[in-house]
């Protein structure tokens, strides 16, 4: 694979339990040897740029999927269609400069919205979605991800996306050469980005494989349930269903790393005989989640790594004290 800069290559997009805060734990759980990784909820691709730049991803090739449409129609016009993207990221960044809160607004509900229900009009399905997305609709996923509240990808049942402006003082907008170097990354010989359900991906899985698994959390109360990436949202049944697909993959010998909140049923679901069975294993860690509309519920709180890879380093320990006592600095700072 090529990276465009010398600098490490970011995330594109925030994303709704972004894992670049637990990279240092799920980097421990990075198998040695693979010939092949896999994410069949790729997001942000936080893990995957990390293996990037880390440089163990060289020589071996890439199936990054999900089944977001205008998350997969965005990173193929970043990779097909850079340049243009750019030019309409900038003029959306020079809009925003002028008129703040009122620029957002009239992106999403005067631009964005329209457009993406007129496409949705012209479509029988999700890929044909994807596949006509254009690099202004691309543009302005970025921006409003970029300049949104906590950087959601939320959509109501209707399928309109319905995020408020977030509270920023000076976001970057358009980053052209990180913009760049993604593009790089993902028209690598051996990458291939895919919208596809993570049952038919990760059926496919198996030895020599390693997989990364970064599905919407189960939540842990009521009201703490954020699914809706998709009209249709992501439900107890379907984390039955990635359980059952989990176990399945790991008897077929894929290694695999699954991240998921600390709900009964999560664990509950990978205690069971048949997960210990395949020597599935779980790690606890500390992690601050900011979705919550209420500050003071945006506190750190357990999420689980679940996993067949053992550490690589034998301080997986020392890991997790470094990171609780970040998540308690991050608070002092807050409260002073």
């Amino acid at each position: 694979m090529r990276v465009s800069s010398q600098s490490p290559v970011r995330p594109l997009l925030k994303w709704a339990g972004g894992k670049r805060q637990l990279l240092p734990v799920l980097a421990e759980h990075y198998p040695p040897r693979f010939t092949r990784y896999i994410e069949p909820f790729v997001g942000s691709g936080a893990v995957f740029f990390d293996l990037l730049n880390r440089g163990q991803l060289a020589g071996r090739k890439i199936q990054l999927c999900d089944v977001n449409p205008d998350l997969i129609g965005c990173y193929w016009m970043v990779r097909d269609r850079t340049d243009a993207v750019i030019r309409a990221l900038r003029a959306l960044a020079r809009d925003y400069r002028s008129d703040g809160y009122t620029a957002y607004y009239d992106v999403r509900d005067r631009r964005f919205n329209p457009q993406r229900a007129e496409l949705r009009s012209r479509s029988q399905n999700a890929i044909e979605i994807a596949s006509r997305y254009t690099p202004e609709l691309a543009a302005m996923l970025i921006f409003l991800n970029r300049t949104g509240f906590n950087g959601l990808f939320r959509l109501n049942r209707g399928g309109g996306f319905n995020v408020p402006v977030g509270r920023y003082t000076n976001p970057r907008i358009c980053d052209d050469e990180n913009i760049q170097a993604v593009a790089d990354a993902l028209s690598s010989t051996g990458v291939a980005i895919d919208l596809r359900p993570f049952h038919e991906t990760l059926a496919e899985t198996g030895r020599g494989d390693f997989v990364y698994c970064d599905p919407p959390y189960a939540p842990l109360s009521r009201t703490s349930s954020f699914a809706h990436y998709t009209a249709e949202g992501f439900s107890a049944f379907d984390q039955r269903r990635l359980q059952q697909a989990v176990i399945a993959a790991c008897r077929r010998g894929a290694r695999v790393v699954v991240s998921n909140s600390s709900a009964s049923e999560i664990v509950s679901g990978y205690t069971s005989p048949a997960a210990l069975s395949v020597k599935l294993k779980m790690v606890s860690v500390p992690a601050r989640r900011s979705i919550n509309s209420r500050a003071a519920l945006r506190g750190p709180v357990p999420e689980l790594i679940i996993h067949n890879v053992p550490p690589r380093s034998g301080v997986l320990e020392d890991v997790k004290t470094r990171m609780a006592k970040a998540q308690i600095k991050i608070r002092k700072r807050k409260s002073a």
